[in-house]
């Protein structure tokens, strides 16, 4: 699969499936196959790291963001390509300038707010624990603020992103 292909995968989603592994095609075992498994680029754990503060001085993220790069690049060169990748871990340590930080693995919507930092908790996409429907949290970043909804799978498939955060986007 060439790049443009790989990257228009995710564009043909339609009806809670993603056609990148067709039933048809992967129903029967077809011989070995590789994918990679990369974990916990974590970033802003190196500087607090060497620091020996990991409280407080996770607010650089270039080691991290290069050997991101590194491992992109890495992977791209392969060949054969792997079936697919799996990005699993802790995604960052600390960001500077944080307002909000997004999590799942609850498996139901929660969240809070401590000293002017919100926790927000997204529901599942799968298995759901609580009483929100599967689905997908929107999020919509602008200079000023961080305004985020969540949306069952169908209600954004029938309806899409609310009217209110289509205009956020729109402004400069």
């Amino acid at each position: 699969m060439s790049a443009a292909e790989a990257g228009g995968v995710f564009h043909r989603a339609r009806g809670r499936t993603l056609d990148a592994f067709s039933a048809e095609k992967e129903r029967e075992w077809k011989g070995p196959f590789y994918f990679i498994q990369g974990t916990d680029p974590q970033f802003g754990l190196m500087k607090a790291w060497s620091i020996g503060d990991c409280d407080n001085s996770g607010d650089e993220w270039g080691q991290e963001v290069r050997l991101t790069e590194q491992a992109v690049q890495a992977v791209n060169k392969l060949n054969p390509k792997p079936r697919f990748f799996v990005l699993c871990g802790d995604l960052i340590h600390a960001m500077p300038g944080v307002k909000a930080v997004f999590s799942g693995h609850y498996h139901r919507n929660a969240g809070g707010t401590y000293q002017n930092l919100e926790m927000v908790v997204s529901s599942a996409i799968g298995c759901q624990l609580g009483e929100d429907p599967h689905g997908l949290r929107v999020v919509v970043v602008t200079a000023e603020k961080i305004i985020h909804r969540y949306y069952g799978i169908d209600e954004l498939s029938e309806k899409g992103i609310g009217d209110d955060l289509m205009d956020l986007m729109k402004k400069k």
